[in-house]
């Protein structure tokens, strides 16, 4: 028994010296771990929850677009994106490559689809019903944003941004894709300065045609565009009000008369998925808009398709590129 106590005491006094040799066994703050995790990433999201990741997330599903752009802009190609077809008609600025499954439409995503592609993250926005938002949190962690913000569109555009990028490791990403949104801004109002445009009212919005009758939709001050062009050094020239969220309103051919003093009626469209163009198709042989102002001195702009207009930073600087060029 002595003999076997013996032993037992010194391979014990062997493996003290071995552990103090290797150190603590405790993995320092913010090393990763052995079951492969990195430091935890904590991301308060729109709803005010608090969303947890293990890491910084790769394998991502973006279910708008807006947050499909925000994930491309930062580097991070998204696995799998609603309407992957339509994402790549409308939003020219951050094309998608061709790995990205589709994972259904807008406002009703595929559970399976996702499900298949085992995400690390789920972006979507509060525009989804919170019965889908929980369902998809079974799967995987869900950051919910807000879409847009009619007080400060571009505040929102920017805070969209900065969760995404937090989530996914790309912080810095994020702010030199920021300080180039800023500096086209700059470039695109001197440029607008020296065209001697400053000041200079304007109207944007598109419109849509069905059943042979044309809905228009004008962007009025607080939608994202608006801001974009006021900080050019435009005058929104639209009297109505746009909803809380997107800044956007609705009128038809008559309501363009309370029209005053426009200098420059812009408006996209997108001949690919949008149908027929409302004012060259739908209104061309229209009296109330042939005698129009600006259609009777020929200052009706129509910019580039795929340029989206409820997109981030690059969609903003490819529509600064573009109102620029058409307005100089």
């Amino acid at each position: 028994m002595s003999s076997l106590r013996s032993l037992v005491l010194a391979v014990t006094a062997v493996a003290v010296l071995l552990l103090s040799g290797c150190g603590t066994t405790e993995a320092p703050a913010g090393a990763q771990t052995a079951d492969g995790g990195g430091e935890k990433i904590t991301v308060t999201d729109a709803r005010g929850k608090q969303v947890t990741l293990d890491g910084p997330a790769t394998r991502t599903v973006g279910l708008e677009w807006n947050a499909v752009e925000h994930l491309a802009s930062l580097g991070v190609e998204p696995v799998g994106v609603s309407d992957v077809e339509g994402y790549n008609a409308w939003v020219k600025a951050q094309p998608l490559n061709g790995s990205v499954k589709d994972v259904g439409v807008r406002g009703e995503p595929s559970m399976d689809s996702i499900a298949s592609l085992r995400p690390d993250l789920i972006v979507a926005t509060n525009d989804l019903p919170a019965g889908a938002i929980k369902q998809l949190e079974q799967l995987a962690p869900v950051l919910v944003l807000r879409p847009a913000d009619a007080s400060d569109a571009i505040g929102q555009m920017r805070e969209n941004l900065q969760l995404v990028a937090k989530a996914t490791g790309t912080e810095e990403e994020a702010q030199n894709l920021l300080a180039d949104f800023d500096a086209k801004l700059s470039e695109g109002r001197k440029a607008l300065a020296q065209a001697g445009l400053t000041g200079d009212r304007f109207y944007f919005g598109d419109g849509f045609v069905e059943g042979g009758q044309v809905s228009i939709r004008p962007f009025a001050k607080g939608s994202l565009v608006s801001d974009v062009t006021e900080r050019l050094g435009l005058v929104n020239a639209w009297p109505g009000k746009g909803d809380p969220s997107y800044g956007l309103d609705e009128t038809d051919v008559e309501g363009l008369t309370r029209l005053k003093n426009v200098d420059h009626f812009i408006y996209y469209h997108n001949d690919k998925a949008g149908g027929p163009d409302p004012f060259t198709d739908g209104l061309g042989a229209n009296a109330v808009w042939s005698s129009l102002p600006f259609v009777e001195s020929d200052d009706v702009h129509r910019l580039p398709d795929g340029i989206w207009m409820f997109g981030g930073p690059s969609s903003m600087m490819q529509y600064i590129d573009a109102v620029v060029a058409e307005l100089t």
